[in-house]
């Protein structure tokens, strides 16, 4: 059997989990979604988007060639842990390139198994299949349930420094395309940025334009509800500091600043870009 890849089920995101228990919480990993596939072909590797990436993961197909299954597809998420045992990001891409034997797939859906269709199925079934598939000790892991309320959950999570947790109703079954059967909550974190400008037009909220402290490269803007104060002083400064606008970036209404003002802004973790972001302070370079 010839097995094609399956679209994945895209999470909703929400600001906080759900309560109560028709839900299975779980750790939202900070990698690359990807699908295994197993079959009479061999082993493939695909990402979100249906891209096979098999050679780029020949370490983690070898491994999923040894799963006791004749065919199989498997949803997770291909990950690199830190030295606190944390899913990091950054550096995913060189691994990919250059330290394959310090990839996991964190598996934590199971689409088919051995020529049966299972997303009908409800998740803590298929989910208990999975659990059962995989041997311990291997790159390939299950992604196991957080046990407690969604609050309590979230609470750890945040103060343990992950990305944030996703949460399924136990009854779903498994659909491609977005989703509220799958919710992801995010957590928030504080960073320094330099920044470019500030864009304000009457009757809208004011924006800090903000760049990677180390590229200079711009990483998206953050919405300005500091205090009175700190908003006056701030604009006191960017008036002070105008200088012309970056190298290819347009913006109508800003006012641009010359290099040194550093602002703190939180955002969400785990996203290149700044996503639900809010400017909080700011000092200037030393």
């Amino acid at each position: 059997m010839r097995l094609k890849f399956i679209k994945p089920l895209m999470p909703t995101l929400v600001e906080k989990p759900p309560e109560g228990e028709e839900w299975i919480h779980e750790v939202k990993f900070d990698g690359y979604r990807s699908q295994i596939i197993k079959d009479e072909g061999g082993v493939r590797i695909f990402t979100r988007r249906g891209l096979d990436w098999t050679a780029r993961y020949r370490n983690l197909a070898k491994v999923a060639g040894d799963l006791n299954v004749e065919n199989a597809i498997l949803d997770g998420e291909i990950i690199v842990l830190n030295e606190a045992g944390i899913s990091d990001f950054r550096p995913l891409r060189n691994a990919i390139t250059s330290r394959q034997h310090d990839l996991y797939f964190i598996a934590f859906d199971l689409l088919h198994l051995n020529g049966h269709d299972l997303r009908d199925m409800a998740l803590e079934e298929r989910r208990d299949i999975l659990a059962d598939l995989i041997p311990p000790d291997i790159r390939i892991q299950f992604s196991q349930p957080l046990p407690g309320d969604a609050a309590s959950i979230f609470h750890l999570v945040e103060q343990a420094g992950l990305e944030g947790m996703v949460s399924k109703r136990n009854d779903s079954i498994y659909r491609s395309g977005p989703s509220t059967n799958w919710l992801k909550a995010k957590c928030h974190t504080v960073a320094e940025y330099d920044l470019l400008g500030v864009e304000r037009e009457p009757g809208k909220p004011a924006f800090a334009l903000m760049a990677d402290r180390k590229t200079g490269q711009y990483v998206g803007s953050a919405f300005i509800n500091s205090s009175r104060a700190i908003r006056e002083r701030l604009w006191k400064r960017v008036q002070e500091h105008a200088g012309p606008a970056p190298e290819g970036l347009t913006r109508p209404a800003t006012q641009w600043v010359k290099p040194g003002i550093i602002g703190r802004v939180k955002h969400l973790r785990g996203e290149e870009d700044l996503r639900h972001a809010s400017f909080q302070d700011f000092r200037e370079e030393e």
